[in-house]
């Protein structure tokens, strides 16, 4: 294709936007150009997509909303454009109006099933994936009306048993109070959403279950509904059912030019049916409550067609749980966030693996590492491995990983956690790994610029576009580190696959790779006057440096006490963090779980206490259903960015407590280095595992003695025992050996 300079189309486009009045765009875009490095992507047209739909319904949003504000709006719409409220967002120069300060929702549903229902922060569900919601009101007899949306306070709980999960949310208010509860259970060959409303007022009245136009994204077209003639179930939109458990007592439709069906729930007339051109209809299905009594109401909402060939496209959660690594200790709010976040893994990797549910359901190899990393971390080796074997398939003819254009630090991340896997396991690469893994090495060695010297970007891959929103276009550190760290891995595979030869050469280019790239974080040393790494050898010190402390996790290219990882550390903590966690200025304007999880993970490597007071802080940015949207809102708690259910950051969460308890570091083990004292104040053992470790799996148990603390392992090593060491903060480093599977350290 012809450069856009050289053909007319360029000319056409300017004369057209100036005969209007509007800026010149192409203009306009050389100088956006500007702003960043060089780079033969200037954004990945998966990121543009997923903008323009996004924006696309913020626009609908922005003609919908402010002028229709009678109507009974989701949570975040309630608080975002009330005057009064924290999270209250000024619209006068937004063209498009979006979920900014409550992006929260948790998913339900069945392992290794494709439908994850979500439930907002008050209750309001959505069945089907990017689809239209249910909500339940309380409509007392004298006429006040309990909304949860509108509700001033809110209980809202993750729990499970053997079923799977449910969210359950409970609001009261003038005596009226409401509970539902969400999850998806097995029907009939078929996932099926379940939720039970509950609700009662003191004088009686009604329990409704209304039909709403919306999400927690915004807008959600209703065309039609329709109520049966045995006046127990919907049909919306023509194909999608909604069944009650008991018949429907009054039913109410309404449209866009007649406003919210909440305006109508006291007409006397009765509706089955309705239509709307605009995709507003909006429906109230209303069960009588009994004077100082309550109500239950089952609703349920197929999630898929029995499969072609009558077997369930699910596992039990018994089976998909089984051999999981567990968490023993005293806090209870730490154990419940643990086994949330197990449950967030399973429920995101129903083959490949997702980091949302809902904004988020698709897949990134940068995701898709760090999650397979904490399914591994977790002992869940099987679920890891069916995402792994994946990746050959996304590779294109040239070795590329590709999931995003421009991103450069997909080949690395691939190639890292396949070695890893196989590390972990003890098993060689599988045979039909062998070309991914070649092709991906040699990918990273031709994608590399020249080295010619003198240049700060000499040897290290190109400038790209980050989607970990480090800043524009640039040669960031991130992808280079990732860089070497695949081609290490690569090496390693290649050996356990017999091709020594290209596992050499690997090797080689790994330590070319890794000589430009210390080569260029000298100069930058030199040029800022301090060992912290910046983003790239062209950046000042800021929030993108984030991206350089994968470095030191999981990568741990550097020794834990590396002055450029450290002093980076110090520099974030200082000029970058807000209330305990990592606030991430660009584009994400919020504070990162995972993010803040990586500072703390190269705190506890270096042996500094500090990681647990991070640690602590992230557990308290969880939502009451043990959830991080990706990132939290300084002000509100609430999500302002990405998705409301953020699996990168579960995954970080599992990570981070697995390694309190076992790490590797180097050729061996560290055991018990982020233990806090507080756990083992009783008498109780604490414990993790058993969990793969690269040596073997191996239980972790610490248990209080009369004036001493004993540490036992248990290990089914791959060969030889690793070198072990036990480092309990508070106590001096103890040398340990492997067999003697316990050690006694003083209180």
């Amino acid at each position: 294709m012809m450069p856009v300079k050289w053909i007319p189309l360029k000319f056409i486009i300017r004369r057209v936007a100036q005969a209007h009045g509007f800026l010149d765009p192409i203009a306009l875009l050389a100088r956006l150009q500007r702003f960043t490095q060089p780079s033969e992507v200037g954004e990945p047209i998966e990121l543009l997509r997923a903008g323009v739909v996004l924006h696309a319904r913020g626009l609908i949003n922005s003609r919908v909303i402010q002028h229709n504000l009678d109507w009974v709006w989701p949570y975040w719409v309630e608080r975002q454009f009330d005057p009064e409220d924290i999270s209250f967002v000024p619209r006068a120069f937004s063209i498009t109006h979006i979920n900014l300060t409550h992006r929260n929702w948790t998913a339900v549903g069945l392992p290794d099933c494709d439908h994850l229902p979500i439930v907002d922060p008050r209750g309001l569900l959505t069945p089907l994936f990017d689809e239209w919601s249910l909500d339940a009101w309380v409509m007392g007899a004298e006429g006040r009306v309990l909304l949860p949306s509108r509700a001033p306070d809110a209980r809202q709980e993750l729990a499970w048993d053997a079923a799977g999960p449910w969210v359950a949310t409970t609001t009261a208010q003038d005596g009226m109070h409401l509970t539902t509860r969400a999850r998806v259970l097995a029907s009939g060959g078929r996932p099926m959403c379940r939720w039970e409303v509950s609700g009662g007022a003191p004088g009686g009245g009604w329990l409704a279950v209304a039909l709403r136009p919306y999400n927690p994204e915004g807008i959600s077209f209703v065309h039609q509904v329709a109520l049966n003639a045995a006046r127990n179930g919907w049909t919306v939109n023509g194909n999608q059912h909604v069944h009650f458990s008991e018949r429907v007592a009054r039913h109410h439709v309404s449209d866009y030019r007649s406003g919210d069906v909440h305006i109508h729930l006291r007409d006397r007339e009765d509706q089955d049916a309705g239509h709307c051109d605009v995709g507003m209809v909006t429906a109230a299905a209303l069960f009588a409550l009994p004077e100082g009594g309550a109500r239950q109401i089952r609703v349920e909402v197929p999630l898929g067609s029995v499969t072609e060939s009558g077997g369930p496209c699910w596992v039990s959660w018994p089976d998909a749980l089984a051999g999981h690594a567990p968490l023993d200790v005293p806090d209870p709010h730490i154990r419940f966030l643990y086994d949330a976040a197990i449950r967030t893994l399973v429920l995101h990797s129903p083959g490949d693996v997702y980091p949302g549910s809902y904004t988020y359901k698709r897949f990134w190899f940068r995701d898709a590492a760090f999650i397979a990393w904490a399914l591994l971390c977790a002992g869940l080796t099987e679920r890891a491995r069916r995402a792994l074997e994946r990746f050959p398939g996304r590779q294109t003819s040239l070795g590329f990983f590709h999931s995003q254009d421009g991103e450069w630090d997909a080949n690395g991340e691939a190639l890292w956690i396949m070695e890893r896997y196989c590390r972990m396991t003890g098993q060689a690469p599988p045979a039909h790994w062998s070309k991914a893994i070649l092709n991906g090495a040699r990918w990273i060695t031709r994608k590399r610029l020249s080295g010619v010297h003198g240049v700060p970007h000499a040897g290290l891959l190109p400038a790209g576009f980050s989607a970990e929103h480090l800043g524009p276009n640039d040669y960031y550190y991130w992808d280079d580190f990732w860089g070497v760290a695949g081609l290490r891995a690569a090496a390693a595979m290649a050996d356990g696959l017999g091709h020594g030869d290209e596992a050499a050469l690997f090797r080689r280019d790994a330590d070319m790779f890794w000589a430009d790239l210390v080569t260029s974080l000298d100069g930058a040393a030199r040029r800022l006057g301090r060992p912290a790494m910046p983003a790239s050898p062209y950046r000042r010190l800021d929030a993108g440096m984030i991206g350089s402390v994968v470095a030191g996790y999981p990568l741990q290219l550097f020794a834990p006490d590396d002055p450029r990882l450290l002093d980076g550390v110090a520099y974030l903590r200082e000029h970058c963090f807000f209330r305990g966690g990592f606030f991430q200025d660009m584009t994400h304007s919020g504070v990162n779980a995972y993010l803040t999880l990586h500072v703390a993970q190269v705190l506890l490597r270096a042996g500094d206490p500090a990681f647990w007071d991070i640690v602590r802080a992230v557990a308290d940015l969880a939502s009451p259903t043990g959830q991080w949207p990706e990132a939290v809102h300084p002000r509100t708690g609430g999500g302002c960015m990405g998705d409301g259910q953020h699996v990168w950051a579960a995954a970080e969460w599992v990570a981070m407590l697995r390694n309190c308890f076992v790490r590797e570091e180097g050729d061996g083990l560290v055991l018990g280095g982020g233990v806090p004292a507080a756990w083992l104040a009783g008498t109780e053992p604490v414990g993790f595992g058993p969990a793969p470790t690269a040596f073997g799996p191996v239980r972790v148990t610490l248990t209080p003695r009369p004036g001493a603390l004993e540490v036992a392992w248990e290990g089914r090593w791959h060969g030889a025992p690793p070198a072990m060491s036990v480092r309990l903060p508070g106590h001096a480093p103890v040398v340990a050996d492997p067999a003697a599977g316990r050690v006694v350290l003083p209180a």
